[in-house]
């Protein structure tokens, strides 16, 4: 996730980091020069279309941006969904942290195992999201315990089944009552809920029909464009192609990254931030010392 000041008027044109300019420098490149070649043509050919060249291109442009209106809706919805749901997590840890000094006896030794499980979870729950291998960070908080879900197909759950284990463990040595038992497993539910709705959204895409739809209307439109402008806007006509070209491919491109809230790109979620915050909340509940938030690389937060 990108996280920086408003640039000024000056910088506004040549940042960056975080913008989709890079993805979709070759169609901006390409329809540019596309453009130049189909004026060079006309003009020495002596094609004249009539004035009324840029009449269909006004009803496309309209049809064109309600696709890209509704992806680019949708799209962020997804994100805005896993960034709540996310947050939500965090709410959780910190509860399911007060409850379990509140209600697990201190002497029963199993109040910070718990908590360290809660966030092994976090972090694995992360790596199922962004597909990469989060054991290393899972076994820094529970030890060994972690190489027992190498073969497991489902990290996250299998950690909070064995939080489930150690809540009923603790039910079963009478270290904790019914009703302590209930509000602790309370909380594992709400956990549990809360990863459902991540894996719905990694696991269910957009519809692929639309971006089928709308990639085919942005490349036809781009295509068809300089033969409409060509006679009103002459040797302007490469500017104003590779303008379009740069407004139509850049919302379609943000949306694609919009659309996977849990990767590694430049306006993705910062998961890994997210992981620290619940790190730091659980080891200052538990008066130890918290580690340092993640410092932001040029403006990047992981």
């Amino acid at each position: 996730m990108i996280i920086r000041p408003r640039p000024g008027l000056l910088k506004l044109f040549f940042v960056m980091r975080g913008s989709i300019v890079p993805r979709i420098t070759p169609h901006i490149i390409g329809f540019g020069l596309y453009a130049t070649a189909v004026v060079a043509a006309i003009k020495a050919l002596g094609l004249d279309f009539g004035n009324y060249g840029l009449a269909p291109f006004g009803l496309l442009g309209v049809t064109l941006s309600l696709y890209l209106g509704f992806r680019n809706n949708a799209a962020y919805d997804r994100w805005w969904e896993a960034r709540k749901l996310w947050g939500q997590l965090v709410f959780e840890i910190r509860n399911l942290s007060r409850a379990t000094l509140a209600l697990v006896p201190t002497e029963s030794g199993q109040a910070r195992s718990l908590l360290m499980e809660a966030l092994a979870f976090c972090h694995l729950l992360r790596g199922q999201l962004r597909k990469v291998d989060a054991a290393p960070e899972a076994r820094a908080l529970i030890g060994s315990e972690a190489d027992g879900l190498r073969d497991v197909a489902n990290k996250p759950d299998a950690m909070v089944r064995r939080m489930g284990r150690r809540l009923g463990a603790l039910k079963a040595a009478g270290k904790i009552d019914a009703m302590d038992f209930r509000i602790l497993d309370e909380r594992l539910a709400s956990i549990t809920a809360l990863q459902a709705g991540c894996e719905r959204i990694a696991g269910t895409p957009l519809p692929f029909a639309y971006t089928l739809l709308l990639q085919r209307s942005a490349h036809i439109f781009c295509l068809l464009l300089p033969f409409g402008l060509a006679f009103s806007a002459g040797w302007g006509t490469p500017l104003f192609t590779a303008l379009i070209a740069y407004s139509f491919f850049g919302l379609d491109a943000l949306s694609e990254e919009l659309e996977d809230p849990f990767g590694t790109e430049a306006n993705d979620l910062a998961l890994d931030g997210l992981c620290r915050v619940c790190e730091i909340s659980v080891f200052e509940a538990l008066g130890e010392t918290p580690p340092q938030p993640i410092a932001p690389e040029r403006f990047y937060y992981s």
